[in-house]
């Protein structure tokens, strides 16, 4: 429900026509919201998580207690395509969509990019997470879990294929730093029939805080670019109060307009604005 921000974001992208990029790379919600930005849908992505991903069709932990999904990743992507039907030719004559997933076999990202034949199991593997959904989607060989297993912030992938002046939307604020996990023991035990699942869940805060730490300290040959929800930011992973997730888009919103009219000269940083000046 974090994603709420990004819609927002992404939603003041398109209200200022602002589609400067080469290529775009989303993980998990996040490419669930780029599917809005590069299909020109405004507010799509907010009606879908405002409207269907609060719905007990997708969040049901009475289910997920009687052997079923916690979250039916299918169900809310097949349900937003039905409700909320996006301009396909359009989408696909964008840029090069890029989504991560967590390979089951290797516990490694794999970055595969979108097509109109792999689109319906790809955005459900980069957000199938483990364990709230009981399925595997396999597309192109391969069997995947949720992409933010391996590579939540995928900017040293961007900078990998190319990119030198990178966004990235994070959807917590900069002074937030992923805790080591408790129990990571628990974590290898609860997969042992995918051990290199359970060991890229162990190490998923040290790769997490790796990604900020280059996005704090870019090679000299980049720049990154980052936008992130104010301290205070009221929405958590299982908010559903439709109030609360209002905040949190219309904070996105507000991001989003302040950062296109930074770059296009309309504003000026002030020094505390400015995070990595």
């Amino acid at each position: 429900m974090r994603g709420i921000f990004a819609a927002g974001v992404l939603d003041a992208f398109l209200e200022q026509d602002y589609r400067p990029y080469d290529f775009v790379l989303g993980v998990s919600a996040g490419a669930s919201n780029l599917l809005s930005y590069l299909g020109n849908a405004p507010t799509r992505s907010y009606q879908v998580i405002t409207e269907l991903a609060t719905s007990k069709q997708f969040y049901n932990p009475r289910r997920f207690v009687s052997g079923g999904y916690l979250v039916d990743v299918k169900w809310l992507y097949e349900e937003s395509n039905r409700r909320f039907p996006l301009d396909q030719e359009r989408v696909f004559n964008s840029v090069p969509f890029i989504a991560a997933a967590t390979n089951v076999a290797t516990g490694r990202p794999d970055y595969y990019e979108i097509t109109p034949d792999n689109i319906a199991k790809a955005i459900e593997a980069t957000a199938s997470l483990p364990l709230a959904y009981k399925e595997t989607p396999c597309f192109d060989g391969g069997c995947y879990t949720d992409g933010g297993v391996a590579d939540s912030i995928p900017v040293r992938e961007a900078y990998r294929r190319g990119a030198r002046d990178i966004t990235v939307i994070l959807s917590h604020p900069l002074s937030y730093e992923m805790p080591k996990p408790k129990a990571g023991w628990l974590m290898k035990k609860l997969f042992a029939k995918h051990p290199n699942i359970g060991l890229a869940l162990a190490k998923r805060a040290e790769n997490y805080n790796d990604s900020l730490q280059f996005i704090k300290n870019p090679p000299k040959d980049c720049v990154v670019r980052v936008i992130t929800p104010p301290e205070g930011f009221p929405v958590q992973r299982l908010t559903m109060k439709k109030a609360l997730l209002d905040v949190g888009y219309e904070m996105g919103v507000k991001e989003g307009r302040s950062h296109v009219n930074h770059l296009t000269g309309k504003l000026e940083y002030r020094q505390e604005e400015c995070h990595f000046c």
